[in-house]
């Protein structure tokens, strides 16, 4: 299983890219589309684009109202760079960035299938037992903000009833330090290294996009092909590629080698499969074999989807918030335009905090 996520807002600066990857033609061995999850930050998001991408069966999960998860600060609202206020945040803290996000995304990309179960925080930083208690307390299904260290094998999701089979990664982390019923869709560090045979060793890197030392297309199609190979002839753990969108568009080599390198694994395997985090935990509740993968329902769940988006030509709503003076924010839904540009304190927008 690969599972590729990318983090953010989902809006115009990226709708043509996700086109272009998931264009229909890409088919996982039961015939279906390829899928991803997207870990969607509010701000700068346009929810029909949201209602679209979720139509076309990928998964939508989500990455907080205030923080941008990107270190270049989209927005400058009170907490977005400040990472050690996710460290120490309050379990009402989390609750309002996290069930508010899934709130928003609910209400202004009509999602109304109960489908937005996954977390992951902004900058990675775990929330300790205050993050877990939120979302056993929200119904949320898995978190993907640990990192685990480089190992050989890599780890398998694991659920968080048993102690973290692997080292609080990271500095300055805050796991968590008692049982929680919640998943772990566990980050695995990928080896950056040339040739992983002879090089001495260098640490990994959990998003694609900070391993620093791919600068070339080729590098980085050799690089996917190692780390897949890694987990494919190991223990088959499933091979996270976790990406931000800006990384793929603002450097067209790379992107030609990842679908490249996309193409060439579903041409070469019939037992390799691209679907959602949550089609993860799926199959491992209920595991199939290869031949009988192929009837899964969870993964055959809209297998492959024609039809027309939502709306053409969605509602543009030009909003303010009392919570983000002096502001004015475009917010784009099929859905009817609210009072004000939903904030922490007011998720519908409604105006009543």
């Amino acid at each position: 299983m690969i599972t590729i996520t990318f983090d953010d807002a989902i809006n115009n600066n990226n709708i043509q890219l996700y086109k272009d990857i998931f264009n229909g033609n890409r088919k996982n061995p039961n015939g279906c589309d390829i899928k991803a999850t997207f870990f969607v930050s509010h701000k700068y998001t346009n929810y029909s684009a949201v209602q679209e991408t979720h139509r076309k069966g990928h998964e939508i999960a989500v990455h907080s109202i205030t923080g941008t998860g990107n270190r270049r600060g989209s927005g400058s609202s009170e907490h977005n760079d400040d990472e050690q206020f996710w460290s120490n945040a309050t379990v009402d803290d989390w609750a309002k960035e996290m069930a508010g996000t899934r709130i928003i995304i609910e209400k202004f990309a009509n999602l109304t299938d109960n489908s937005v179960v996954g977390v992951r925080a902004p900058y990675l930083r775990v929330g300790g037992n205050n993050q877990f208690t939120m979302m056993e307390e929200q119904a949320f299904l898995y978190d993907s903000t640990i990192t685990a260290p480089l190992s050989n094998p890599p780890l398998w999701p694991y659920t968080m009833y048993f102690r973290m089979p692997h080292r609080c990664h990271g500095n300055l982390q805050h796991c968590p330090t008692r049982s929680h019923a919640v998943w772990e869709m566990v980050m695995n560090e990928l080896d950056r290294r040339e040739d992983p045979q002879f090089d001495e060793y260098l640490p990994g890197c959990a998003m694609v996009d900070s391993c620093s030392n791919i600068l070339t297309g080729d590098q980085f199609y050799n690089f996917l092909n190692h780390n897949f190979d890694r987990h494919y002839e190991k223990n088959r753990a499933p091979l996270g590629l976790y990406f931000h969108a800006a990384w793929l568009k603002n450097n067209p080599e790379f992107l030609d080698a990842f679908l490249y390198w996309v193409d060439e694994i579903l041409s070469n395997h019939n037992d390799v499969y691209f679907v959602t985090m949550t089609q993860v935990i799926q199959w491992i509740q209920n595991p199939r074999t290869i031949s009988e993968v192929k009837n899964f329902e969870p993964w055959r769940e809209k297998c492959t989807v024609d039809g027309k988006p939502a709306c053409w030509v969605p509602h543009s709503c030009k909003l303010t918030s009392k919570e983000l003076p002096g502001e004015t924010i475009n917010l784009q839904t099929c859905v009817r335009c609210p009072n004000n540009y939903p904030w922490v304190n007011d998720p519908t927008g409604d105006g009543f905090f």
